[in-house]
């Protein structure tokens, strides 16, 4: 029943697509349309906080891979469910945007890495900056794009979307806790 749910909404919101917005989309969904605004991050990182930087952007960096590997080399790999792009009983109505990608989709690394980098970013700098939660948008937007595109279904994106988050919570506290050890040590 839910893997029906997951189709007939995924058939949908499929569905609303336009010609004039494909191409946005392929670009939005893109893993090098983004390496601008993530130099951009690294540099602001090492700017504002100068030594302590290694340490954010270590942490940022372990959020995001570890999220990434659990979906792509643990949950792909074991749970096998197909693409709605190489899902037989379906294909024929997948409106496909670009290249379909590796056979199985769930869970969505795309999500996963982009809610990570998010959430981790919030949780290090939301007391500096409190419009970074807005941030958010942006990685419902690339999650979105992967069903847009044809590649995933809905809940493929919640599941790496709350991956993401869990695993950015997770470092965010080793974060804390390498903290809490080097400053007892100084004197």
């Amino acid at each position: 029943m839910i893997n029906q749910l997951d189709t007939e909404a995924f058939l949908w919101l499929n569905s609303l697509h336009t010609d004039n917005i494909d191409n946005i989309m392929l670009w939005i969904t893109g893993r090098n349309s983004w390496f601008p605004m993530y130099v951009f991050i690294i540099g602001i990182i090492v700017w504002k906080q100068k030594r302590k930087s290694i340490v954010i952007i270590l942490t940022i960096i372990l959020s995001v891979t570890i999220s990434d590997q659990i979906c792509s080399s643990v949950l792909k790999p074991l749970i096998h469910r197909f693409r709605p792009c190489h899902e037989p009983s379906i294909q024929h109505l997948v409106h496909l945007v670009g290249n379909c990608g590796g056979q199985f989709g769930f869970c969505s690394s795309h999500s996963a890495n982009t809610f990570a980098l998010i959430t981790c970013l919030i949780l290090l700098f939301r007391k500096q900056f409190t419009e970074i939660k807005y941030l958010y948008v942006w990685a419902i937007i690339v999650s979105y794009s992967r069903v847009y595109v044809g590649v995933h279904y809905p809940l493929d994106v919640l599941a790496g979307a709350g991956i993401g988050v869990l695993v950015s919570l997770f470092c965010y506290k080793i974060y804390h806790y390498y903290l809490s050890k080097t400053s007892h040590e100084k004197p």
